[in-house]
């Protein structure tokens, strides 16, 4: 048994049944296509013309046909119900497969060690998607910002973020060239800092100088530093260092690399914190779309080996 319409209060309301009705020229065809009753298309038939003020159709017991205002209403209202079901369309694809644009919040000295490894092999395997990459170290709000996900420090995400561990916790890093340390010494306390030459490092939002934290008989402090040379790209502060401007203060994993191969030397490394490591965070399991989910899975599957050893137990 087929369900009476119900008409709810809507601008659009009767569209489709009167395009129908125009198209088949019929009200019983109608009826069938939409998979209705014929009294409920006269009725929305009837509602419509209430609303747009004028007849629409011309009805005989034979035919039925359009009125000169229903040929005009006819003509404009197509195309545009046309366009409305292909932006239904347009949505519902992204929810059916990953496709669309993919929108990443990453620190700019991240993107080498944790996003270029993955992007070839994601690239190739969702042709659909399109990747974009915005380099920025400050944490954002990615809902507001219009991100699909983001990289940042574990200590530093909120706890209503979804969030996948993409390394190991590491330790920070004071690091110098051998040329820096063997002209200006080597630090044994964060005090003597103040003797030294600090590649300094300025919050883009707040533009304040970051203090560097330490850690000094069991509590946290935090030191203004000082020298010659501010950035606000964390790259360009380890190229600094391997220059012998002076100390950057850096995450494990950006000096590794250069400490392996004698360009760069840590210092000060028994009062430097722990970082719980970087993470891939995200808004909500709920709603994930398609593109997202295909990349969470993906860099699971295909993050960069472990380079670095995690913090060791305690006790």
């Amino acid at each position: 048994m087929k369900q009476e319409y119900t008409i709810p209060r809507n601008p659009v309301d009767g569209l489709e049944v009167f395009l129908r009705v125009a198209e088949r020229r019929s009200f019983r065809a109608a009826a069938e296509d939409l998979g209705m009753s014929p009294s409920a298309v006269s009725q929305i038939i009837r509602t419509l013309e209430t609303r747009v003020g004028v007849a629409l159709l011309t009805r005989t017991t034979r035919s039925v046909g359009l009125t000169e205002a229903g040929q005009r209403f006819l003509d404009r209202a197509r195309p545009a119900f046309d366009d409305l079901l292909e932006a239904f369309e347009a949505a519902r694809s992204l929810g059916e497969r990953p496709s669309g644009l993919l929108r990443l919040n990453v620190p700019r000295a991240a993107i080498p060690y944790l996003i270029e490894p993955v992007l070839q092999g994601f690239s190739a395997a969702y042709p659909e998607v399109e990747v974009e990459i915005c380099g920025e170290d400050e944490l954002i709000d990615l809902v507001e910002r219009g991100f699909d996900a983001g990289i940042r420090m574990g200590e530093h995400l909120e706890a209503d973020m979804v969030c996948l561990r993409l390394t190991p916790p590491f330790r920070m890093a004071v690091a110098g060239s051998p040329n820096y340390i063997q002209q200006y010494g080597r630090p044994l306390h964060p005090s003597d800092l103040s003797a030294h030459r600090c590649i300094r490092t300025r919050n883009p939002t707040s533009g304040s100088i970051h203090r560097w934290p330490f850690e000094v008989g069991g509590q946290p402090i935090e030191i203004a530093v000082s020298g010659s040379l501010i950035v606000n790209d964390l790259d360009l502060a380890r190229a600094a260092a391997l220059r012998d401007v002076g100390l950057a203060y850096l995450a494990t994993p950006l000096v590794a690399e250069a400490v392996a191969a004698g360009r760069l030397e840590t210092v000060l490394d028994d009062y430097l914190p722990w970082s719980p490591g970087a993470y891939l965070y995200y808004p909500s399991r709920a709603q994930m779309l398609p593109k997202l989910r295909a990349f969470v899975d993906f860099i699971k599957e295909h993050r960069p080996p472990d380079k670095f050893l995690e913090k060791p137990q305690e006790g």
